[in-house]
């Protein structure tokens, strides 16, 4: 009887150590280290208390770098959940051939497949000011004036990143959502059918609150990956031209590896940390995940 009571902890042992060693030991020593001034050229650690906090929220950058991420969030929640839920919905309606439906789906997943350093240059030769793609199709509608110097222009360059990566992340919320749709029993639809509910009343009234957990899932995976947003704008301007594109894990790779300041580093990857979790508890009890 023992040996049956603690068998299923056992095999729950390894992915709890997993969890343990990657997740949760590296946060509390990145919250121990931003109390720190060190350097990845010493041994030594310096104890200097707030100094490093009272340094972040002073830095200059601050401003921008949080409204930049606050607009990739808001934009990437209309765009990559709202929009791909829209999709999502035409895929399994009786709209939508089902002959093509695998085809469309493949179609709007194979950008989330492609590297995100692949998809930055791609990009960056697209917004080419002189050979690239986006100027050379204005040039050939005759729509000179719309030319732009896309990501060398400090007003809208951000807004360019974005767009790269609503193409790229569009495609993979609509393939979860469309997961979700089709686990919704077909006897709710109908039923709804019956009573004389429309499409568009169908989608709202019973497809939707039935997928409202994977709906939550996909706005919580944006917001993290708002904050998160390093790789698009590295591979495009670096945080240039100034600092208009600067955002919060460009500025924590930049303190950790180039000025060598790994206590400000550690304060930027908390400062992340708390605000992702409270975005997400706010998600949560908005919406009352898990409740009946």
């Amino acid at each position: 009887m023992r040996t049956k009571k603690t068998t299923p902890y056992l095999y729950m042992l390894p992915g709890c150590a997993m969890v343990l060693v990657f997740v949760y030991i590296p946060v509390i020593a990145n919250c121990v280290y931003s109390f720190f001034r060190l350097s990845s050229y010493s041994a030594g650690m310096k104890f200097v208390g707030l100094d490093n906090y009272i340094r972040f929220f002073h830095n200059e950058s601050l401003g921008i770098m949080l409204r930049n991420n606050l607009l990739y969030c808001v934009i990437s929640l209309i765009v990559q959940v709202g929009f791909g839920t829209v999709i999502a919905l035409l895929l399994e309606s009786k709209l939508a051939s089902s002959r093509f439906r695998n085809a469309f789906r493949n179609i709007y997943y194979v950008p989330a497949l492609i590297s995100l350093t692949a998809v930055g240059l791609m990009f960056t030769f697209i917004y080419e000011p002189n050979l690239g793609l986006l100027n050379s199709a204005f040039k050939a509608l005759g729509l000179t004036s719309m030319t732009q110097s896309w990501l060398g222009d400090s007003k809208i360059a951000i807004y360019c990143i974005i767009a790269m990566s609503q193409w790229q992340y569009t495609g993979y919320i609509t393939l979860l959502m469309v997961v979700a749709f089709q686990n919704v029993s077909a006897d709710y639809i109908e039923a709804a059918s019956i009573d004389g509910a429309g499409p568009v009343r169908r989608a709202i009234s019973v497809v939707l609150p039935l997928a409202k957990e994977q709906l939550l899932v996909c706005s919580i995976i944006t917001v993290i990956g708002a904050f998160k947003l390093f790789t698009e704008v590295y591979s495009t301007t670096a945080g240039g031209p100034g600092n208009s594109t600067q955002v919060l894990g460009l500025f924590l790779y930049q303190n950790a590896f180039l000025h060598d300041d790994l206590g400000m580093a550690a304060v930027t990857g908390v400062f992340i940390f708390v605000i992702t979790m409270v975005l997400s508890i706010i998600q949560l009890k908005v919406t009352r995940s898990g409740e009946v």
